[in-house]
């Protein structure tokens, strides 16, 4: 059984949260932290784009100003996404290894190839969201799905040596303020995206009728420690951690230049 860090931060700023997940990443690789699991949220909302999209495209940036919600790059792929400060948990795996050329082993149990370690690293999300008795099932290459909706998108990247996955947990949804955030061409579009999200999406309290936020992180613990046998031992931040998000933040996340590079 392996022993992995656990974090459990709450509410944390879109720049702070990019950051926190890359030092993390950097301090796992360099051999000064532990493989960690991290869960928290997002104060305010935020719009994060993926590493590949143009901002401009995806976001309407007047609308976030308009509505307080902060516009972030992430360093993983994938599409735009609003996370929503009461209606999502957020989610993030910083491994050691495991990168092609690499040691096979260096994190145990986890592929080599990426999408098949989108199915390995998931099966942590679908245990967890089983055991608050939904019937959640894998749908690769990357979503979790109850009732043939989806309740959870993920994305992960391979740097620095090592595997930084994060992903979304949807307690709530507010398809409406979405496509207020993100471009739509017209509003006859945004009306048959908000009904395509309502039929296509599902949330824990659509599936529930209720939402105890810590409950959910605790069912999610389990899920990823039996999925991948772990023991999760609760930790903080380094101060190392710490200082190194803050340069981290002020060099890339907070840039105009990072946010608006394509």
């Amino acid at each position: 059984m392996q022993s992995w860090r656990l974090l459990l931060h709450g509410a944390r700023s879109a720049f702070d949260n990019m950051a926190i997940d890359e030092a993390i990443l950097r301090c796992v690789v360099a051999g000064d932290s532990p493989n960690t699991l991290r869960f928290y949220t997002w104060e305010p909302s935020a719009v994060s784009v993926g590493y590949f999209q143009g901002l401009e495209q995806e976001v309407d940036l007047e609308a976030c100003q308009r509505e307080g919600v902060d516009v972030i790059r992430r360093l993983t792929g994938g599409g735009a996404v609003f996370h929503d400060r009461g209606g999502e948990i957020t989610y993030s795996l910083a491994l050691k290894g495991n990168t092609p050329g690499d040691t096979p082993g260096d994190t145990p149990g986890i592929p080599q190839n990426v999408l098949e370690s989108y199915g390995v690293l998931c099966r942590g999300l679908v245990l967890g969201l089983q055991r608050l008795g939904l019937e959640a099932v894998f749908s690769p290459i990357n979503d979790i799905l109850v009732n043939g909706r989806k309740i959870s998108g993920n994305a992960q990247t391979r740097r620095f040596g090592g595997i930084l996955q994060h992903g979304t947990i949807l307690c709530d949804v507010n398809p409406v303020l979405m496509f207020q955030l993100l471009k739509v061409p017209d509003v006859k579009m945004r009306d048959k995206l908000i009904r395509a999200v309502t039929e296509r999406v599902t949330s824990i309290r659509r599936e529930l009728g209720e939402v105890d936020h810590a409950a959910v992180i605790q069912a999610l613990q389990a899920g990823f420690a039996e999925a991948l046998n772990l023991n999760l031992l609760p930790g903080t931040l380094s101060a190392q951690e710490e200082a190194l998000a803050q340069q981290i933040k002020a060099e890339r996340y907070a840039t105009h230049e990072w946010l608006f590079k394509r």
